[in-house]
């Protein structure tokens, strides 16, 4: 008669040969048939099974795996504590959110308060600040950085100003030096939207750990995948601890789902105005919500965390490729600029059409889609002309300081196409002599 282990250890090799014959032998490329995307998974076998040994658990909250990616992609960034929440916007919900806590007390961020960003972005930076009731105070960019732009930053600061809220654009860090001096100057908190730059370096430490707050997405797009999930995470000991409350209902208990009485005084305080010894597992400090991800996620996690430096090396190695093979139309196109002093770990390549040019982005972006070429925009292009601003007030519900024609200029003129770990010579090869023959198609005609 089988045991459960036995069964285990059947239904482990069974799932490594459903990998192979499922997922092992892709396809071939072939030109012009098979569609070259923008991003996508990467993963082998032990993302797998990693997920079945968690389903056979059946523990499906927060458990093992959860604890064991919390504490490696701690490790990885060098920070104290990460939390996996259940997606990235949720991650950049969190770490807003934690800045308004009375905890912080005259640092807490109120509704009326402003926060600086860029307009320029994923809409999930701007929206925690807005249905919160903060002030988004939007600063034009750099266009060959597509980052902020720093000389901006000063004009855009007021007495009610709390918080910088700022992403690193398509893996390429943000000027950290000028931003983190300028909130330490000015006392206001930082949170690093690093949803596109894991693994990026700044000064040779890693993205996302020089604000209060960093925040990642691990939806299957970005540099590690659990399908669905994020991370927030600080080196900030109060700051940890009002995330995890935020992130478990708004709960004062800290255990870990399952666990009971941590603290050992469960039964034996007084919180509020609540009856003494009152169970601290149901003491809320906070309004908060549930944002957690699952262990099967985690689980996934687990094993794309160990191939995240492989991950971080194909990305750079595919950029340098594509700038190399694309240099000849830098007369019509210019690509995305490293920031001074940082080694990127792109999340794509980004190609900017010159106003003088004869042709526009979307005629590049159509013929490359013709071609079965995944193209994307820069994210928003400009949050302030999408449909759910319509409703706010310029100087009333956010301001724009110094005008935006950056962003604007990226908003009708940029794209960008993919250097995810899944590409190879051949893809690469092909987004390349594509770009160039439809560039060199418009040389002729001149």
């Amino acid at each position: 008669m089988s045991t459960t282990s036995d069964l285990h250890a059947e239904i482990m090799a069974l799932v490594n040969r459903y990998y192979e014959e499922a997922f092992a032998r892709p396809a071939d490329f072939v030109p012009q048939q098979t569609q070259v995307n923008y991003a996508g998974r990467v993963f082998d076998a032990k993302e797998l099974t990693n997920l079945v040994d968690s389903a056979l658990c059946f523990w499906l909250t927060a458990g093992k795996y959860t604890a064991e990616f919390e504490a490696a992609f701690a490790e990885y960034l060098g920070v104290k504590k990460a939390l996996l929440v259940n997606s990235g916007s949720s991650a950049n919900l969190l770490a807003f959110m934690t800045l308004t806590s009375p905890l912080l007390r005259e640092r807490m961020i109120r509704p009326g308060d402003e926060v600086i960003t860029v307009a320029a972005c994923f809409p999930t930076t701007v929206a925690p600040i807005i249905q919160y009731g903060a002030i988004p105070v939007f600063v034009d960019i750099d266009r060959e950085t597509l980052n902020v732009d720093t000389s901006r930053l000063e004009a855009a600061l007021s007495p009610r100003t709390k918080c910088v809220f700022l992403a690193h654009t398509l893996g390429n860090p943000f000027n950290i030096a000028y931003v983190r001096d300028f909130c330490t100057r000015h006392n206001l908190w930082l949170i690093e939207d690093n949803c596109d730059a894991l693994g990026s370096l700044y000064q040779g430490r890693k993205t996302g750990t020089f604000g209060d707050i960093g925040t990642s997405s691990f939806y299957p797009a970005h540099h590690i995948t659990t399908g669905e999930g994020g991370a927030v995470y600080t080196s900030d000991k109060l700051l940890h601890r009002i995330m995890l409350s935020l992130r478990d209902w708004g709960r004062d208990c800290w255990c870990a789902p399952g666990a009971d009485n941590t603290c050992k005084h469960r039964f034996s305080k007084q919180f509020g105005q609540l009856p003494e010894g009152y169970d601290h597992k149901y003491v809320y400090s906070h309004f908060g919500y549930n944002l957690k991800a699952t262990d099967m996620q985690a689980a996934v996690g687990c094993a794309q965390l160990a191939k995240l430096p492989e991950f971080v090396a194909a990305r750079r190695s595919n950029f340098d490729y594509l700038a190399g093979a694309l240099e000849e139309v830098r007369d019509h196109v210019h690509f995305i600029k490293p920031e001074p002093g940082s080694e990127p770990s792109w999340f794509g390549f980004g190609l900017s059409v010159k106003d003088d040019s004869p042709f526009t982005r979307n005629d590049l972006a159509e013929f490359l889609e013709s071609r079965k070429i995944q193209t994307r925009n820069l994210f928003s292009g400009n949050i302030l002309k999408h449909p759910c601003v319509d409703h706010l007030t310029e100087g009333k519900e956010y301001r724009v300081v110094g005008g935006l024609p950056n962003t604007d200029f990226v908003m009708n003129n940029t794209l960008w196409i993919g250097v995810y770990p899944g590409m190879d010579a051949p893809r690469l090869d092909y987004m390349a002599q594509q770009i160039k023959a439809f560039i060199k198609r418009f040389g002729r005609e001149a």
